[in-house]
């Protein structure tokens, strides 16, 4: 089929007349200095960390080292809050001591977190097969755990402490742990730094126990809630909170907590950094730890890999600008 002569012609840009300009002028987002560096003769976790290229999530890295370690230099807050999964993991160890150097103010976890805790240091091992034990209606039925945390909650109730406090202390007054150095909740209640647990009521597998009690698990899980928000005082001005794994729970807590810490506090805190650190992205960690937070100050941060592997490095890395 031919185009008749008389057809329109659809118009051209002409390019001829298009304006360039010189690169030399051009704002570039990426130069050679910012590459990363292939290892050479220092092998050390340092120069490691000063061989990664300063662009897009490597510059955040740093960007959250340095928060944190300013924190810790200026006595700010610096409030780690957990998923189930980092204890699960095995990376309690590099936590607690980042707890004992100081460095971390306030550890707030989830129920699922602070189950997992409270079986490694107790019994050394936790994390059941989910999949056989609901075929015969025995999955969360561990009939110590239950009994156990259960009735420390009671016990924290009655002594008018948290839920994270009372299992510290439950940990504290047994004899022989199978590895009590691997406890977040016990480093915590030895150290005397506020070890918050936010319940989620038939989310956990100790709420299916005979032993569990409704109320105190509402009394000591509220009484964190309100040390949670007491603690977010310190983030003012510098302050570092971190989402380690906790994809909803701990996002909504925080939310919530830090209305509290504003309403008491004629709007503060204010200017501080958050960090959400997971394998995934998730709508509420991005919203109520990124986002909304920081508004109208500080800055929000996601950084996305396997915790085994980011969270260490986190860590290391802190350490290491601290010296």
């Amino acid at each position: 089929m031919s185009v008749a002569d008389d057809r329109p012609r659809a118009g051209e840009a002409d390019l001829a007349k298009i304006r360039t300009i010189p690169v030399a002028v051009r704002p570039n987002k990426v130069r050679v200095e910012d590459f990363a560096h292939p290892p050479a003769g220092d092998h050390s976790f340092g120069a490691f960390l000063a061989a990664l290229p300063d662009v897009l999530v490597a510059r955040d890295f740093r960007n959250v080292v340095r928060a944190v370690a300013e924190a810790a230099r200026r006595g700010r807050g610096v409030v780690i809050m957990l998923g189930g999964h980092i204890v699960k993991t095995g990376l309690a160890p590099v936590l607690v001591d980042l707890m004992r150097r100081g460095i971390v103010t306030h550890v707030a976890m989830n129920g699922s977190a602070a189950i997992h805790d409270y079986e490694v240091a107790r019994f050394g091992a936790t994390s059941e097969d989910v999949a056989a034990g609901l075929r015969d209606g025995t999955f969360g039925m561990a009939e110590e755990t239950g009994r156990e945390m259960n009735e420390a909650f009671i016990r924290g109730m009655e002594a008018g402490i948290g839920m994270g406090e009372a299992l510290g202390a439950a940990l504290d007054g047994v004899a022989s742990l199978a590895n009590p150095e691997l406890s977040l909740l016990l480093a915590a209640y030895r150290l005397g730094i506020p070890l918050t647990v936010h319940a989620a009521l038939g989310a956990e597998i100790i709420h299916q126990h005979p032993a569990a009690s409704g109320a105190a698990i509402g009394d000591t899980s509220h009484r964190d809630f309100r040390r949670l928000a007491h603690s977010l005082i310190r983030i003012d001005d510098g302050g570092v909170v971190l989402n380690l794994g906790s994809a909803v729970i701990m996002p909504e807590v925080f939310l919530k907590a830090l209305t509290i810490a504003r309403n008491l506090g004629d709007g503060k805190p204010q200017g501080f950094t958050t960090v959400d650190l997971d394998m995934q992205r998730h709508y509420r960690p991005r919203m109520n730890v990124v986002q909304r937070p920081t508004l109208q100050s500080g800055k929000g941060y996601e950084i996305t890999g396997h915790h085994e592997i980011m969270v260490p490095m986190l860590a290391w890395a802190i350490v290491e600008e601290l010296k």
